[in-house]
C-alpha cells in the first residue's frame, strides 16, 4: 500500500503563514531527502495538507489565500510587518473610506475609524457604504455607517469605530493596546483638514512617539497629500524592485592584478578574485553587497556570508574599436579570466607597438577606452571582509576559491537607507516650491498657490470658527487675504514658500502676483470631494502607511494635484440651487448640464477585476448611465477566487466561484439602483463579433478597459481606432501604475506603441532543457515544457488527428523537426494509452498516465542525462558538471514524498479534465485509488540513445527515421474508435482547477532533482501569469469626467492627462504628462497626395447601389493615388490570402500550345509554378513524332494546361465578379461551426474591411490607409 507521507518542509509550505509555523514539525533537511521515510504518525502534515489546502476541507487558511498575490508583490517579511501596524484614520467621507477599504484589503493589523460627522445625503456621492437608511436615521456618523462593510471586507483585520475627542490628542493616539492588539498605533491618517492647533498638535504627537503621519485631503478640485515619518525612519528596501541573483559560473584567483585589469580599489599586483557570473549583466555597481549560497564542496563554509564587489574592467586600445554587442566579443567572455585578460594583452601590445611607431615620437598619449566587463565581478578581500567570511578560521582564501568546481549563488543584499522628515508646521512654511503632480506645473510653481491655499483656510477657520462655504465670494475674498498676508510675511524668510517666480523648478527670489483665482476657486469649493480624487487620495495614503514597515520610499513630502480645468461654467443657475441630491458635489464644481450629460452616457467596461471594481465603483458614485439613454455594459469571463478577495473590494467570501460581472454589477446597482447596468461573460475578442457588432459599438460613448491582458487590450483599442470612440486604458504591476487616455485623431493609440507578453529577458533553451540553475527556470520549464505540452500542446495535436488525419498529417510538414517529432510521440502516446485501457480512459487510467510521465521526467531523463555526462567525461577526460551545470539526481518512488503524491494528485486531476472524466479532488479516495493501482518504479537502463548535451537553444539528433515509424504506425489506427480529449487554456486564476497546484508541483520536483531552492506557491502562480489601483482608477475617473465635459472637442488633448507612477519608489516617481499626438504614418506618396496618415485613419468607399468587381476596385485605388496594386486582401490577416494579387493575374498572359506538328509552347512563368512539366517539354522537343513515349509527356502537359485554364478562369471569375462574393470566397472558414460565426458576421455589416499592398513606378513600398469597402 502506498503510504500518504508528511509534509517535506515549511519551505514546501505556500499556504503556511507565521501562525501556523507551529504546526509545520518537519525540517529543512526533509526537501533535501525527499525520498526519506516520512511517516505520518507522527504528527506532522500529510501530503495533501501543506499544498493546494484550500482543497482539503476544515483545516484551509483562508487569510493565507486571500494575501496570495501580496505575499507575491510585498515579500514574506512585509506581509508579516502589516500585521503589526495599527491605523487610526481620522475622517470617513470618500478619501477616509477608501483609505481605510485599501488596508482593511492590505490586511493591516486593525484600522480605527473616527468621525463624529452626521450621513447626509451628497456623503452618498463618495462613501459608497452610506446608505438612504443611515441618512434617513438623521443620527448616524460616517464612521458608523462605514463600520459593518469594511468589517466584511476582510475578517483578518479588526476595525472599529471610536468617538471623536476635542481636540483629539494623547489619550486615544498613544493607547499601548489599540483594539486588544496588544500594540500602539504606528500611522495616523487624517482624510479631513481638522483646526490648526490640533492638526499640528496631532503631528507633533506622531513625531514625538514614532508614529506615521499622513495628511491627505481633497477640496474641490484639488487634492494634496503629506507624509511625515518623523525625524528619523529606517527604509529596509528603497524600491520593492527584486534584487538580482546571480549564478556563479566560475571563480578564479588572480596572485597578482594584472595591468590591463581594472578594479577599484585593488592596485596592480595585488591578489584579486574574480568571480564569472552566468548572466550577460549582473546589474551591480561597486560597493554593493551578495550574499554566498549554494556554495559546494570546499567552499560550504562561505555559505550565508556577505562580501562586497566591485565592477571589473578592462582597458583596451581607443582604435582597436571593439564591438562589446558583437558575438566575438561576448563568446571570448565565456573563457577563463587569464585567457581573456590574455587576449586583450596581445591587442594591446600589437596597437602600442603601432603607435609608438608611428606616432610615439610626437609625444602623444596612447589613447585607450576602459571597457566594463558585465559578467565578472571582484571580491573585495581586505582583512575586515576576510574575518567576516571565514569567520576567523584561518582558512586561507586563496586555498577556499581555489577549490571552485560548479555552483554558487550570490543574492545581492539591499543595506537600509535612513531618512528624516520636517513636520506639518515646517513644510507647510518652508516648501519653497511643493510638488505638483503634473511637472509643468510643478516646474511652474503652481503648488506655491495650493500651498498657501492650505494655510490661509486654517488661519480662517482658526479665526471664525468655521471653514470656507460653498461658493461664498465673501469667505473667498478673505482666503484670498489671509493667503497674500502669509506670503508677504515670508518673504524674508530664506526656503519660505511664498509668491515668488520660479522657473524650471527653482525660486528666482523675486514677487510675482498671487494666483488669486485658484485660490479663491479654493474657498468657494472647499466644502466638496470629488470621487476621483477620494480614490487617488485613499490609494496613495493606503501605499504611505505600508511604508511604515520599512518597505519602500515615502513622498518627499508633499504632493497636490489640481484640476482647474474641470470648472468650466460657474453660471450660477448651472452650479446651484442644489437640492439635496447625492450628486451635489459634482454640480457644484461642473454643473447640472454636466449631470444630465453623464446620466445618459453608454460606456463599456471591459474586465471586472481589481481594476473593473474600481471603476465600478465610480461610475456608480458618479452616476453614469442613469438616464434614460445611458447604460454601462461590464464583461468579464473569470470566475470569483479566494485571492482575488484582498484586492477586488466588491466581492466577499460568498462570492467566491460566481461570475465577477454579474456580482460586481449587483453591488454597485445596490449602491446607486438608477444604474442601467448589464453583467456579461463574453470574450471581447475576434469570435464575438457577433454579440458586440457594429450596432453596438457605434452606440457607445467610450470604451473603459480594466484588462490584464495585452492582446485583450490590442483587440479593444483596434475597436475604438475603427469606430472612433474615446478609450480609457490603465494598467497596474505591483507598486506600479499606469493609464493612458487615448481620443479619436488626436492622440496615439494602444497599437502604436511595442508593448508586448513576451519575456522582457528571454531564458536559453538549453539551460532551462538540461542545465537549470536558477528557481525561475524551474517554473519556467514547467510552463513552457511540461503544462504546454501535456495539457495544451498534446491534445490539441492529438484532435487534430483524431477530427481529420489527412489535415493533420498536411500540417505537420509545415512544422519544424523536432515538433514534428514532439506531436508525433504525444499522439503515439495517447493512442496506446485507449489500446492498453481498452479503448476508454477511465480515473485509473488517468493516474497511469501522470505515473509514466512523472517517472519519464524527472526519474528517466536525469538518468539517461547523467549516464550521457559521464560516458563524455570519460571518452574527454574533462569535468562536465562545472560552473552553473549541476548534476541533478532522480527521484525514487520506492517510498513516495509528499511532493511526488502532489505531482500525481494535480497531474491526475488535469489529464482528467483532458479526457472528460470526473476529477477526484477527495484525497482520500485518490489514495484508495492509487493504491488499487500497485504501480511500480520501472528498472531503468541504459537506453542507447544520444542524449542532448550541447548548450545550443535547439534540439538536438535527427529524428526523420523515427518520425517516419510514427507516421506509419498513426495511418494504421481507426480514429474512429479514438476517445475525445479537450486541450486546456491555462488559467491562473482558478484555484479549483489544479493548473497552479501542477506547476508547483513540476516546478519543485524539477527544482529538487537540480538542488535547487523550492518555489512557494504564490511565486509560481505570479511568474507563470503576471499584478496601486485605487490611484490610478481616481486618476482616470478624473479624466472620465473631462471626457464628459467635451473638453476634447472644445480645448483639445493638452487638458488631459496620463501617469505613470510608482508609489513605492518616493514622490519623485509621480510622473502625470499630457497624451503623445497620433504616431504620423508615411506613405510614400509625393504631394498633392497624402503624405501620412495615422492609425485612426480609414478610406471609406461606399457601393451601396452599384457594387464594384474587384477589378474596378484596382482601377480605383490606382487611379485614385497614383500607384501599381500588388495585392488586396483582408485588413490586419496574416495569412498568405487576398482577393487579388498581381501575381496571379500575370497567369493570364501564360499560355501553353500545340501546333499541329505536335510541337509545345510553354510560357516561362508556367515553369515557376509547375516546374515538373519543364522536363516534359524538353522530352517533346527531342522525341520524334512517332514515338509512343510521347504520350505519356504529353498527357502531363495536358494536365498542367487544364490546371492553367482552371486557375485563370478561376481568376477570372473573381477579378470581374462584386468585391463582396470574393472576399467571401477567399475567407470563409470551411468549417461549419466557424463558418456559421462568419456568415453572422458577414450579413450583419454589409461591409469589409481591406488592406492594400502597393507601389509606385519606381518600384517604391507605398503604405495605404485601412479601406472601409462598403457594399450594402
Amino acid at each position: 500500500m502506498t503510504k500518504r507521507p508528511s509534509s517535506p518542509s515549511n519551505n514546501f509550505a505556500p499556504h503556511a503563514t507565521e501562525r501556523d509555523s507551529k504546526r509545520v514539525h518537519s525540517s529543512n533537511s526533509d526537501v533535501d531527502n525527499m525520498n526519506a521515510n516520512n511517516a505520518d504518525d507522527d504528527g506532522s502534515m500529510r501530503w495533501g495538507e501543506w499544498m493546494g489546502a484550500h482543497k482539503t476541507g476544515d483545516d484551509v487558511d483562508h487569510e493565507s489565500d486571500r494575501i496570495d498575490r501580496q505575499r507575491a508583490a510585498f515579500g514574506h517579511d512585509t506581509i508579516a510587518r502589516l500585521k503589526d501596524l495599527n491605523v487610526l484614520i481620522v475622517g470617513c467621507a470618500g478619501v477616509g473610506v477608501e483609505t481605510a477599504k485599501n488596508l482593511i484589503l492590505s490586511n493591516v493589523g486593525c484600522v480605527v475609524l473616527c468621525d463624529d460627522t452626521i450621513c447626509e445625503e451628497v456623503h452618498r456621492g463618495t462613501n459608497f457604504y452610506v446608505t438612504p437608511e443611515h441618512v434617513e436615521l438623521g443620527n448616524v456618523t460616517l464612521a458608523d455607517a462605514s463600520l459593518a462593510e469594511l468589517r466584511s471586507l476582510n475578517p483578518f483585520c479588526r476595525v472599529d469605530v471610536i468617538a471623536k475627542t476635542d481636540p483629539l490628542g494623547e489619550e486615544v493616539v498613544l493607547s499601548k493596546d489599540v483594539l486588544g492588539t496588544h500594540r500602539p498605533y504606528a500611522a495616523i491618517v487624517v482624510t479631513k483638514l481638522l483646526p490648526k492647533k490640533e492638526l499640528f498638535g496631532l503631528n507633533d504627537i506622531a513625531r514625538a512617539n514614532g508614529i506615521a503621519f499622513i495628511l491627505a485631503i481633497t477640496n474641490g478640485v484639488t487634492s494634496s497629500i503629506f507624509s511625515d515619518f518623523g525625524p528619523r525612519h529606517e527604509i529596509t528596501d528603497a524600491t520593492g524592485e527584486p534584487t538580482q541573483m546571480l549564478a556563479i559560473a566560475n571563480i578564479e584567483v588572480l596572485e597578482a592584478k594584472p595591468n590591463l585589469l581594472q578594479v577599484k580599489g585593488v592596485k596592480d599586483g595585488e591578489m584579486v578574485v574574480i568571480v564569472t557570473v552566468a548572466q550577460t549583466d549582473h546589474g551591480l555597481e561597486d560597493g554593493d553587497v551578495v550574499i554566498l549560497e549554494d556554495m559546494r564542496d570546499g567552499m560550504k563554509c562561505l555559505n550565508g556570508k556577505s562580501v562586497t564587489v566591485k565592477r571589473v574592467a578592462i582597458a583596451s586600445p581607443t582604435a582597436a574599436n571593439v564591438d562589446t554587442r558583437g558575438v566575438a566579443f561576448n563568446t571570448a567572455l565565456a573563457l577563463p579570466t587569464r585567457a581573456v585578460i590574455a587576449n586583450f594583452e596581445r591587442q594591446y601590445d600589437f596597437y602600442k607597438t603601432t603607435f609608438d611607431e608611428n606616432d610615439g615620437g610626437l609625444a602623444k598619449t596612447f589613447p585607450v577606452r576602459t571597457i566594463t566587463i558585465f559578467n565578472r565581478l571582484a571580491f573585495v578581500l581586505n582583512d575586515e571582509n576576510r574575518k567576516m567570511l571565514l569567520n576567523d578560521s584561518g582558512i586561507d582564501f586563496v586555498d577556499v576559491f581555489g577549490k571552485y568546481q560548479s555552483g554558487g549563488l550570490m543574492n545581492q543584499v539591499r543595506p537600509p537607507i535612513t531618512k528624516h522628515y520636517r513636520s506639518l508646521t515646517e513644510t507647510l512654511e518652508k516648501t519653497a516650491v511643493p510638488q505638483m503632480l503634473r511637472g509643468e506645473d510643478w516646474e511652474l510653481g503652481k503648488g506655491v498657490d495650493v500651498h498657501l491655499s492650505i494655510s490661509a483656510v486654517l488661519n480662517f477657520h482658526e479665526k471664525f470658527g468655521h471653514w470656507p462655504r460653498l461658493h461664498n465670494k465673501d469667505d473667498a475674498g478673505l482666503v484670498v487675504k489671509f493667503a497674500e498676508d502669509i506670503s508677504n510675511e515670508r518673504k524674508s524668510l530664506e526656503g519660505s514658500c511664498w509668491s515668488q517666480s520660479i522657473q524650471f523648478g527653482f525660486p528666482m527670489g523675486e514677487p510675482r502676483e498671487l494666483d488669486e483665482k485658484r485660490i479663491a476657486r479654493y474657498s468657494q469649493l472647499f466644502p466638496t470631494e470629488l470621487t476621483g480624487f477620494c480614490a487617488f487620495l485613499g490609494g496613495a495614503a493606503a501605499q504611505e502607511v505600508i511604508k511604515a514597515s520599512g518597505k519602500y520610499t515615502p513622498i518627499d513630502q508633499w504632493v497636490h494635484h489640481d484640476e482647474g480645468i474641470l470648472v468650466v461654467d460657474e453660471c450660477k443657475s448651472n452650479i446651484g440651487p442644489l437640492l439635496g441630491s447625492r450628486y451635489d458635489n459634482q454640480i457644484s464644481i461642473m454643473g447640472k448640464d454636466f449631470q444630465a450629460q453623464l446620466a445618459n452616457q453608454r460606456i463599456f467596461l471591459v474586465g471586472c477585476g481589481a481594476l473593473g471594481c474600481e471603476y465600478l465603483k465610480g461610475i456608480a458614485l458618479m452616476g453614469a448611465g442613469t438616464g434614460k439613454d445611458g447604460k454601462i455594459w461590464v464583461t468579464d469571463m473569470d470566475r470569483i477566487e479566494v485571492s482575488n478577495l484582498s484586492r477586488q473590494f466588491l466581492f466577499r467570501q460568498d462570492d467566491v466561484g460566481h461570475p465577477k460581472s454579474v456580482r460586481g454589477a449587483m453591488v454597485v446597482k445596490r449602491w446607486n439602483p438608477l444604474v442601467n447596468i448589464e453583467a456579461l461573460e463574453k470574450k471581447v475578442g475576434n469570435d464575438s463579433e457577433d454579440y458586440f457588432d457594429d450596432k453596438f459599438w457605434e452606440s457607445l460613448h467610450l470604451c473603459w478597459n480594466a484588462l490584464d491582458n495585452i492582446e485583450a487590450r490590442k483587440y479593444a483599442d483596434s475597436r475604438c481606432l475603427f469606430y472612433s470612440k474615446p478609450l480609457l486604458e490603465s494598467g497596474t504591476l505591483g507598486t506600479k501604475c499606469n493609464h493612458e487616455v487615448i481620443l479619436p485623431f488626436r492622440t496615439s493609440s494602444y497599437n502604436d506603441g511595442k508593448e508586448s507578453d513576451g519575456n522582457e529577458t528571454q531564458i536559453a533553451m538549453c539551460t532551462l532543457r538540461s542545465f537549470p540553475y536558477l528557481p525561475k527556470h524551474c517554473i519556467e520549464f514547467a510552463k513552457q515544457a511540461y503544462f504546454s505540452d501535456y495539457f495544451e500542446f498534446g491534445p490539441d495535436a492529438y484532435e487534430t488527428f483524431r477530427a481529420d488525419p489527412t489535415s493533420y498529417f498536411d500540417q505537420l510538414d509545415a512544422m519544424a523537426p523536432g515538433e514534428q517529432t514532439r506531436s508525433l510521440r504525444m499522439i503515439r502516446a495517447f493512442v496506446d494509452l485507449q489500446e492498453e485501457a481498452g479503448g476508454k480512459i477511465d480515473f485509473k487510467g488517468c493516474i497511469r498516465i501522470a505515473f509514466n510521465i512523472m517517472v519519464k521526467d524527472f526519474r528517466t531523463s536525469i538518468l539517461d542525462l547523467c549516464h550521457s555526462a559521464d560516458e563524455m567525461e570519460k571518452s574527454s577526460g574533462e569535468k562536465f558538471w562545472t560552473g552553473t551545470k549541476r548534476r541533478p539526481r532522480p527521484i525514487d518512488w520506492t517510498n513516495p514524498s509528499p511532493l511526488l503524491m502532489e505531482y500525481l494528485y494535480s497531474a491526475s486531476n488535469l489529464y482528467a479534465s483532458v479526457w472528460k472524466v470526473a476529477v477526484v479532488r477527495d484525497r482520500d479516495e485518490f489514495q484508495s485509488i492509487l493504491d488499487g493501482l500497485h504501480l511500480t518504479q520501472p528498472q531503468w537502463a541504459p537506453s542507447g540513445e544520444k542524449f542532448d548535451l550541447s548548450e545550443g537553444d535547439t534540439e538536438g539528433g535527427d529524428s526523420t527515421e523515427d518520425d517516419k515509424k510514427l507516421k506509419g504506425g498513426l495511418y494504421k489506427v481507426d480514429v474512429s474508435t479514438l476517445q475525445p480529449a479537450q486541450p486546456l487554456e491555462f488559467e491562473k486564476d482558478d484555484d479549483l482547477n489544479f493548473h497552479i497546484d501542477f506547476l508547483t508541483a513540476a516546478t519543485n520536483m524539477r527544482s529538487w532533482n537540480y538542488d535547487i531552492k523550492a518555489s512557494a506557491r504564490h511565486t509560481v502562480k505570479v511568474t507563470a501569469g503576471r499584478t496601486t489601483t485605487a490611484m490610478v482608477c481616481g486618476l482616470v475617473d478624473i479624466e472620465f469626467c473631462k471626457l464628459v465635459l467635451g473638453l476634447h472637442h472644445s480645448q483639445g488633448s493638452d487638458k488631459f492627462l496620463n501617469s505613470n507612477i510608482n508609489l513605492a519608489a518616493g514622490s519623485g516617481n509621480f510622473t502625470t504628462f499630457v497624451p503623445d499626438p497620433p504616431v504620423p504614418i508615411l506613405t510614400g506618396l509625393d504631394s498633392p497626395q497624402p503624405k501620412s496618415f495615422t492609425s485612426w485613419d480609414k478610406i471609406e468607399i461606399s457601393c451601396t447601389t452599384n457594387e464594384m468587381s474587384v477589378e474596378k476596385l484596382v482601377q480605383y485605388i490606382t487611379r485614385s493615388f497614383g500607384v501599381t496594386v500588388d495585392r488586396i486582401f483582408a485588413y490586419g490577416d496574416t495569412v498568405d490570402k487576398s482577393i487579388f494579387n498581381a501575381l496571379d493575374k500575370q497567369k493570364l498572359n501564360w499560355n501553353i500550345h500545340f501546333d499541329e506538328d505536335g510541337k509545345v509552347t510553354v510560357s516561362d512563368g508556367v515553369f515557376t509554378q509547375w516546374p515538373q512539366v519543364r522536363m516534359a517539354v524538353q522530352m517533346l522537343g527531342r522525341l520524334p513524332p512517332t514515338s509512343g513515349q510521347r504520350v505519356v509527356f504529353k498527357s502531363q502537359v495536358e494536365k498542367v494546361k487544364v490546371a492553367l485554364d482552371q486557375t485563370k478562369d478561376s481568376f477570372m471569375m473573381r477579378f470581374t465578379g462584386k468585391v463582396s462574393d470574393a472576399y467571401l470566397d477567399v475567407y470563409r472558414p470551411e468549417e461549419c461551426e466557424h463558418g456559421g460565426y462568419f456568415d453572422v458576421v458577414f450579413r450583419g455589416r454589409k461591409y469589409v474591411t481591406l488592406g492594400i499592398d502597393c507601389h509606385t513606378d519606381t518600384k517604391e513600398e507605398i503604405r495605404l490607409p485601412c479601406i472601409k469597402y462598403m457594399f450594402g
